[in-house]
């Protein structure tokens, strides 16, 4: 099993100017090839870094913003053989699979042509079974400006995997990652800057306090936290949280012993 950063950025400023690219992440197991977030470039740089998007078994989206489902539709397009064979699963927020005023991060086309479109709601545990195998998924709440967005815990072959999302800290958020044997932290910036719906470094620290994953990943880096310096942010996340903290770079990739 292991985990590829089809693309490590997040935020707006970021979006644009693509310092770091913002294609989300993709799980490889025996049981599932899951891609999380395909945001803009997720199509491209899959195929860059040997990602194979016609073989995915899932999809998912953790809300309906651009930096995490611009490439959605592209992938449900794959994951369906160029949209001639019914398969996969398709796993979002409300407003990503339903939309909100007709807006929706993977559109009503691509949905018909997937085997399943599930909606995941904070709170909620759901098994899937994929042509390989099963895996299963906890919607852990997030407290973001898309208020139908997730965060979750996967298990799949005895491995857990914990995934923020977006979100600024709440009370409880450490212990609904208990458990995990990684948790990527979608951590946006180094400080605080006045602006709510997402984490900075302190709140990564508070989080694995609680939590206690085997590993911390960072994820989802603004543009001011790539001018600080990721590496230097995730070791001050270790020294201060003593969990082990990495901060990957675009395409770098994860293996699971």
């Amino acid at each position: 099993m292991n985990i590829v950063f089809i693309g490590t950025g997040g935020g707006r400023v970021n979006l644009v100017r693509q310092k770091r690219l913002t294609g989300g992440f993709k799980i490889n197991s025996k049981s599932a090839y899951i891609h999380v977030d395909p945001g803009p470039g997720a199509l491209i740089y899959s195929w860059k870094f040997k990602q194979n998007p016609l073989g995915l078994d899932a999809i998912v989206v953790s809300h309906n913003h651009l930096d995490h489902c611009n490439d959605a539709s592209l992938m449900a397009e794959a994951m369906t053989r160029y949209g001639f064979k019914k398969r996969g699963i398709l796993i979002g927020s409300k407003y990503a699979i339903k939309g909100k005023n007709e807006d929706k991060a993977v559109t009503s086309y691509h949905q018909s042509k997937i085997k399943e479109v599930y909606v995941g709601i904070p709170g909620k545990k759901k098994k899937f079974k994929t042509e390989r195998g099963f895996f299963e998924m906890e919607f852990i709440k997030s407290k973001h400006d898309e208020p139908t967005a997730f965060g979750f815990k996967l298990k799949l072959e005895g491995k857990t995997i914990g995934y923020t999302g977006d979100t600024e800290i709440y009370k409880g958020i450490g212990k609904n990652y208990k458990g995990c044997d990684v948790l990527i932290a979608n951590c946006l910036k180094p400080e605080d800057d006045g602006i709510p719906d997402h984490l900075k470094t302190e709140d990564v620290i508070e989080i694995l306090k609680t939590a206690k994953p085997k590993m911390c990943i960072l994820n989802h880096l603004g543009f001011s936290m790539i001018k600080a310096g990721p590496a230097p942010q995730a070791k001050k996340i270790q020294k201060e949280s003593g969990i082990p903290t990495f901060a990957p770079k675009d395409g770098q990739k994860f293996n699971f012993s």
